[in-house]
């Protein structure tokens, strides 16, 4: 019996073996020709026409998504109200992205919902832990997310971040790994 593909969400460890290897493969080679639809229109409803395909959900018409997007699976991602994602990002969603309302993503900004075991022996395995972009978080470019980790609201990530852990609210992280710099100003 396989296990459904929506399970996987924020599963943690998955063995990487059975019908889900094919069954993920077929998702993500349509994914693929999806996506190379998407980053040649020049339309920003037939875009949001294939990423509904994609992700599988509606993507808000307050929503901007610029190409280039890339995802390798796309149905585990959920996106929302005002959400802008610049140029070059891409998102690893087998495990899971929700991106809440008002959020802001710099270009080349990295989403990853999938590590692998440690142990050799099971590398090929899957660990899957969800990525939450809280309401009105600001990442900057070429962030890097990890598995497992909640951007909270209204907190700012710094350009280049690599973030391994939970970002409070309200406040200002950068660095590799990111750590806490500062409360969010508010005038």
């Amino acid at each position: 019996m396989t296990k459904p593909l929506a399970e996987l969400i924020n599963a943690g460890p998955v063995s990487w073996s059975g019908a889900l290897p094919a069954q993920v493969d077929a998702i993500v080679a349509q994914t693929s020709q999806l996506l190379v639809d998407f980053n040649q229109t020049n339309t920003g409803a037939r875009r949001r026409e294939l990423l509904t395909q994609i992700m599988g959900n509606s993507i808000p018409a307050s929503a901007n998504i610029n190409p280039p997007f890339q995802t390798d699976f796309g149905p585990h991602t959920t996106i929302g109200e005002h959400v802008f994602i610049n140029r070059d990002c891409f998102f690893v969603d087998l495990g899971g992205i929700t991106i809440e309302d008002h959020v802001l993503l710099g270009p080349r900004t990295m989403l990853i919902s999938v590590g692998h075991r440690e142990d050799p022996a099971h590398r090929r395995d899957l660990v899957l832990k969800s990525v939450h972009i809280k309401a009105g978080a600001w990442l900057g470019a070429n962030v890097t997310v990890n598995p497992g980790v909640t951007i909270g609201e209204n907190a700012i990530v710094g350009a280049g971040a690599v973030v391994t852990k939970d970002v409070p609210a309200n406040t200002v992280v950068a660095g590799v790994p990111a750590k806490i710099l500062r409360s969010i100003h508010q005038n």
